[in-house]
């Protein structure tokens, strides 16, 4: 089915009365685009890092775009919407104000990015599986991740946690326990499990990850309790480090920001066992001096680098 797709071109100051003024006529669906940068607060919980050409300079413009259903009279509805903006011109700057039309073929915009996301081999044993796709080739001996995202951060196919799970590959031990520091999906987590840890914890500040985490923990079969995922932040709730627990991981993992790891260098060490792998990613190569200077000033000593296109993974002991 067809769905009519009128977007107003406006301002970034005008945003919040147009999408209300929209609602108000009951209109749903409704999406804005600007260059306005990210909160502090928005970063950390994306826990994701934009490179410098991924970012678009703040012009004060913005785009609105609204999803009609195709019974609906259009033609009446623009006449509405553009008196409805010469309203809102009278006492507030609406930019150019103008009125584009389209179509769009699905009104399930939410999960339209799934028919992208399909079956891939990770590597050479394993394979991550969207629980809505089928698997058409696997090798004896393959690891099947099966995963939905939800919408929390993590499926595995970019670079930064490629990094991190071969890292994880290369130091894990068969019994290790495991802290997966802002575990997102739980791909991290559930793929260690896989490679044999014993026992995983993992924090996000984020509580659509713990969700996402918990059902994907069902999907993959993993047995109750071989992971606790806990929701808050360690760097701010002295109850949950307790929680989590002080000096009983073999590792911990963090595939965060730069801009987090710097801080969590600082109490990482708390939760490991001596001599202990401390695996980092989704650091930019621009930053990665001062991850590296954070890590050394607490007492971590730097054993492996690698790096994949612009991103680092630094491990440290």
């Amino acid at each position: 089915m067809k769905w009519n797709k009128i977007t107003i071109d406006t301002t970034v100051e005008a945003t919040d009365m147009i999408s209300y003024e929209l609602n108000e006529m009951g209109i749903e669906g409704i999406e804005v685009e600007d260059h306005v940068p990210l909160t502090e607060e928005e970063r950390k919980k994306m826990y994701v890092d934009l490179l410098p050409d991924e970012i678009a300079p703040n012009d004060g413009t913005a785009k609105i775009s609204c999803y009609i259903e195709p019974d609906k009279d259009i033609e009446a509805l623009s006449i509405q919407i553009r008196d409805m903006l010469n309203d809102i011109g009278n006492y507030m700057d609406i930019g150019a104000g103008t009125l584009t039309f389209g179509e769009t073929a699905d009104k399930d915009w939410i999960n339209n990015w799934k028919q992208f996301f399909k079956p891939f081999r990770l590597d050479d044993t394993i394979i991550i599986k969207p629980t809505w796709e089928t698997l058409s080739e696997q090798k004896d001996g393959d690891i099947v991740v099966e995963i939905d995202p939800g919408t929390a951060f993590g499926t595995g196919s970019h670079e930064t946690t490629r990094l991190c799970i071969s890292q994880i590959k290369k130091y894990l031990k068969k019994g290790d326990a495991l802290l997966d520091l802002g575990c997102g999906s739980g791909i991290l987590s559930i793929i260690a499990l896989k490679l044999g840890a014993g026992q995983v914890a993992g924090t996000d500040i984020d509580p659509n990850a713990i969700i996402a985490t918990n059902e994907n923990l069902m999907v993959n079969h993993i047995p109750e309790g071989e992971m606790l995922a806990y929701e808050g932040n360690l760097l701010e709730d002295e109850e949950l480090c307790q929680k989590v627990g002080e000096g009983k991981y073999d590792i911990v993992v963090a595939n965060i920001l730069a801009d987090v790891i710097i801080p969590l260098s600082s109490i990482a060490r708390r939760f490991m066992k001596k001599g202990g792998y401390f695996i980092t990613s989704g650091i930019i190569n621009t930053k990665e001096n001062e991850v590296k200077q954070a890590m050394l000033s607490n007492g971590f000593e730097i054993v492996d680098v690698v790096t994949m296109g612009e991103w680092v993974s630094i491990v440290a002991i």
